[in-house]
């Protein structure tokens, strides 16, 4: 009896149970509608029923789900009916994006002029500074490693740092500094795999130009201690290649090789203080006391700031070498993320810089042991006072007239010397009248013999002209020719003139 009143209480509470269930079956909850996420929607994040918002909004959601011809349809036509709408800057802006997120080299193209266009339009909207950001993030996906080509590493270093250089006020500027970190460290590091190589092959020129150009442009380069030796080890080289050279002075030899040793000890005391905390320091610290050359000691500063770069550093571990195998792109862990990196491009070294600096080591190694040669004496003016140590321009040729030409005129005693000797006597040597017991000798040439007086050529005869004179000349002649009576006689009688006036009376 007590069993089957437990069964029928049993089968009572399940149908009470079956009908609850049943009821709750009936009434149904009310269906809402979904809230679609318009996140990167952030100008339309309200409910309106304006048309250009919902073409805008429409554009939106189908960009999320990967349709992105649909979405760039939906704005084209925003941006063509309502070409005021307060959401155009925006659609422009969602355009690029559209091409962004879709990828591919044609895609990525088109997305970087949607981009630019969108700055030219609107250069001092806040998404100008988004719009430059994504054009560096363009290059930054399609970079290659290190050992390849780098032309987009290149073309994203130069649209990071326009980014930085033309919204320094943007939000957006920690991370397109981080960005330039990496691209840098990228650059850095196929110029040091480069110039290690040139290393190798002694080509210490190349080496140095591509290892300072590092050092020089890459200072938050993670394996900048390792660029600052191979320099220091290149000239070590150069001042071998020096000493074991023939055909050179041992002087001069000397002194390369000590002007090579000095550029390479520069470079070692470099990593001491400029990377203290580097892994590589104590391989400098060795090489400078190998030379025999002071150690130095960093700064705190220094210090400090290094071994905040170094602990910004990640190394690289066996999971981003298996990648590194697998992916695309570089890898980057081991980028510095505090410091500024460079942002204004400093001039590269090149190889024939390095070369001339080579030269003109030389040339002042093969003049330091040579006296310096004196000045040009420039001489003196004819009327201006002779000096002792410049010469003078006078014309020292003889004057027409005769003389020496040294300025001195020989006068000759009529009838003998000084002392009193008859010129024609001859004077024995010793004597006091002989000329060499002078203390003094003449100044001059032993030849005094005068030169010829030089003529100067007649003019030519001019034709119907009296020579100028040539009466006068005449007349004196003839003046001064006056026969004596000897010579009248001995002319003929033919000869005689006629007897004038009472001379004709004479018979004679």
């Amino acid at each position: 009896m007590k069993r089957l009143s437990r069964s029928f209480a049993a089968l009572a509470l399940a149908s009470l149970v079956l009908c609850g269930v049943a009821a709750q079956a009936k009434e149904k909850k009310p269906k809402h509608k979904k809230n679609q996420d318009l996140s990167a929607n952030p100008l339309a994040n309200v409910n309106s029923k304006q048309p250009d918002k919902e073409l805008f909004d429409k554009a939106m959601i189908a960009l999320k789900k990967g349709r992105y011809d649909v979405a760039r349809l939906d704005l084209q036509t925003m941006l063509n009916t309502y070409p005021d709408s307060e959401y155009r800057m925006r659609a422009k802006l969602a355009v690029g994006d559209s091409w962004f997120k879709e990828g591919g080299t044609a895609a990525l193209t088109q997305a970087e002029s949607e981009y630019k266009d969108f700055i030219t339009f609107f250069p001092n909207a806040p998404e100008a500074a988004e719009a430059q950001m994504k054009v560096g993030d363009i290059y930054y996906q399609q970079m290659e490693k290190p050992d390849r080509d780098w032309n987009n590493a290149q073309d994203a270093e130069k649209e990071y740092r326009n980014m930085i250089n033309m919204f320094p006020d943007s939000p957006l500027v920690p991370r397109a500094k981080q960005k330039l970190r990496d691209v840098q460290e990228v650059l850095a590091e196929r110029e040091t795999q480069i110039g290690l190589y040139y290393e190798t092959r002694d080509n210490y020129s190349a080496a140095i130009a591509r290892l300072k150009t590092v050092v020089d442009t890459y200072p938050l380069y993670s394996k900048s201690d390792q660029a600052l030796l191979a320099i220091g080890d290149a000239y070590e080289g150069e001042a071998h290649t020096i000493q074991m050279a023939t055909g050179l002075n041992g002087a001069v030899k000397e002194r390369l090789h000590t002007m090579y040793e000095d550029k390479a000890a520069a470079a070692y005391a470099r990593v001491i203080t400029r990377y203290p905390m580097a892994p590589r320091v104590e391989d400098a610290r060795d090489r400078l006391v190998a030379m025999n050359r002071p150690v130095p000691e960093p700064t705190d500063a220094a210090i400090a700031e290094n071994d905040a770069e170094q602990k910004s550093m990640q190394p690289i571990r066996f999971t981003n070498r298996a990648l590194d195998i697998i992916k695309r792109g570089p890898t980057v862990v081991e980028a510095a993320h505090v410091g500024e990196p460079t942002v204004e491009d400093p001039k590269r070294t090149l190889a024939p810089d390095v070369r001339k600096e080579d030269n003109a080591l030389f040339q002042q190694a093969l003049n330091e042991g040579k006296a310096a040669e004196p000045a040009a004496v420039k001489p003196t003016g004819p009327n201006e006072p002779p000096r002792s140590d410049q010469p003078s321009t006078v014309d020292l040729a003889p004057p027409s007239g005769g003389g020496t030409g040294v300025g001195v005129s020989i006068v000759n005693a009529p009838s003998g010397d000084a002392a009193g000797t008859p010129s024609g006597t001859a004077v024995p040597a010793g004597t006091p009248g002989d000329p060499n017991n002078t203390l003094v000798k003449p100044v001059g040439p032993t030849d005094t013999t005068l030169p010829p007086v030089d003529k100067p050529a007649e003019a030519p005869d001019q034709v119907n002209d009296i020579k100028p004179g040539t009466a006068q000349q005449q007349t004196a002649a003839d003046a001064k020719k006056k026969k004596t009576k000897a010579d009248l006689d001995e002319e003929s009688s033919s000869k005689k003139k006629k007897k004038k006036g009472l001379g004709k009376l004479n018979p004679f």
